[in-house]
């Protein structure tokens, strides 16, 4: 491919979430065995040219990435990034601050509306490459309000979890009106609306999740705790595996007090994925 052409292909948002979900995923199984030139091989393109691709989109280059996906990776993250939510709150670190790279904001549902499951919306919906798979992602006139990631589920799995959480609302498949939304979300381009959808003890939950920064991480029992709710880990856990708008409302933050990832609803390679991709991005950007 002559080198003009190749940069307005580089240029597509849409070639780079495909190189690096899949470069992510070959990482993952590959471990740290797997070299430049066998991860480029793989990729079809030169060492020196994914090097640069994957280096541009995640910060790091990819020898580097591979040490964040070690399985220890979350008890450093635990003992050198933990995020205590109160001072979170206090030092300005909330769901209206910076997220991700871009701007942030969020509306909740009434528990009223919640209660009827989801009746007289219309939800519509597509799916987009990621860096981390295949997303589905949902939208209601309000902002986003489902996102799912579908490379261990599958999707049939995937949209029937996202649409048994609001059975009486109307599915329109329209990736048009939802791209603008994915392109804030992934992309850094304008400002990510939310629509939370959920009982009022889940947004708790959730908007506790949106004050841990980007490369830090908590526990269950320290949202507990930030919520009022100090004995309710248990519920806690679930009302983080229940968030339906995964990487925006960051459930992938939350550990065990042990250090150990916990669970995740698209699979905990997703997780450890994210974790390490913000860690790794976070370092890229810190003053050497």
């Amino acid at each position: 491919m002559p080198d003009d052409a190749q940069s307005l292909t580089e240029a597509r948002p849409a070639y780079h979430y495909a190189v690096i979900a899949r470069a992510l995923d070959l990482i993952d199984k590959g471990g740290p065995g797997l070299t430049l030139d066998a991860l480029a091989g793989q990729m079809g393109m030169s060492a020196a040219h994914f090097q640069r691709v994957f280096s541009q989109w995640v910060g790091v280059s990819p020898k580097r990435y591979q040490q964040y996906l070690t399985l220890d990776h979350a008890r450093r993250l635990l003992a050198e990034r933990f995020t205590v939510l109160d001072t979170a709150l206090n030092t300005g670190l909330s769901g209206g601050g910076r997220l991700h790279d871009l701007f942030l904001r969020w509306e909740a549902m009434s528990p009223g509306d919640y209660a009827q499951g989801g009746a007289g919306l219309v939800i519509r919906w597509g799916l987009f490459p990621s860096p981390f798979g295949e997303a589905l992602v949902m939208a209601t006139d309000r902002g986003i309000c489902g996102m799912a990631f579908t490379g261990e589920t599958g999707f049939d799995a995937a949209m029937a979890d996202m649409r048994g959480r609001w059975p009486a609302a109307t599915y329109l498949q329209d990736a048009a009106a939802v791209e603008p939304l994915v392109a804030a979300a992934f992309g850094g381009q304008g400002e990510t609306r939310l629509h939370m959808i959920g009982a009022p003890f889940q947004i708790k939950v959730w908007e506790a999740l949106l004050r841990v920064p980007s490369g830090h991480v908590t526990t269950y029992s320290e949202i507990a705790g930030s919520i009022g709710h100090s004995k309710a880990v248990r519920a806690v856990g679930t009302a983080v595996g229940r968030n339906p708008v995964s990487w925006l409302i960051p459930c992938h933050r939350a550990l065990r007090k042990s250090g150990g990832l916990g669970g995740y609803h698209w699979g905990l390679p997703v997780k450890r994925a994210m974790l390490a991709w913000e860690a790794a991005r976070g370092d890229a950007s810190a003053p050497m």
